[in-house]
């Protein structure tokens, strides 16, 4: 099973990552375009079509995709001031709660969101750019990247109960040799 979580985090992560290259593609294309008009005049001008939007798209997916691999990592901003002068049962019994409250939240907000997927593609609903993009495909991969959050959090409260201590790595902190159990 821990192999399982971890290639699905992995391949959360490579596509976000692949976003992102998208973003930089569509961009610099854009920007080439945009020098080849000033260098060429109005007969060498042209325009991608859509291409803040695609960008934006792909901004979104890389965004949402990231968030649970991030969280594994321990790669989200925390209050760690607070945690680290804590006994270490309390330090984590918080860390339980925030996770199961964590958990409760990426579960709310990937049932809304796919809700609002659903009705996108229910009703045809498409982006306003010159080139029409259905919504529900964004859209989907927002909730792909919820739902892998949602795994993420339900991972780490099921380590943290098995282990009964903490287990959310402090990304800030200097880097640690992982434990045993975990490879």
């Amino acid at each position: 099973m821990r192999r399982a979580l971890d290639r699905l985090y992995a391949a959360a992560l490579w596509l976000a990552a692949l976003a992102i290259l998208g973003i930089v593609a569509v961009v610099c294309a854009q920007v080439a375009l945009n020098a080849l008009a000033r260098i060429g005049g109005p007969a060498l001008s042209f325009t991608i079509p859509s291409y803040a939007d695609f960008a934006g798209f792909l901004l979104a997916g890389a965004s949402f995709l990231a968030l649970g691999p991030t969280l594994i990592a321990g790669g989200h901003i925390r209050v760690t001031l607070v945690l680290a002068h804590l006994p270490e049962r309390l330090a984590w019994i918080a860390e339980l709660l925030t996770l199961a409250l964590g958990l409760v939240l990426a579960l709310t907000a990937t049932r809304f969101m796919a809700g609002l997927a659903l009705e996108s593609w229910q009703f045809g609903d498409r982006s306003p750019g010159i080139v029409p993009v259905p919504l529900w495909l964004p859209q989907s991969v927002c909730v792909l990247g919820l739902a892998i959050l949602a795994v993420a959090f339900a991972d780490l409260a099921v380590q943290a109960l098995a282990r009964r201590r903490r287990v959310v790595p402090d990304a800030s902190a200097a880097p640690a040799t992982p434990p045993e159990e975990s490879r």
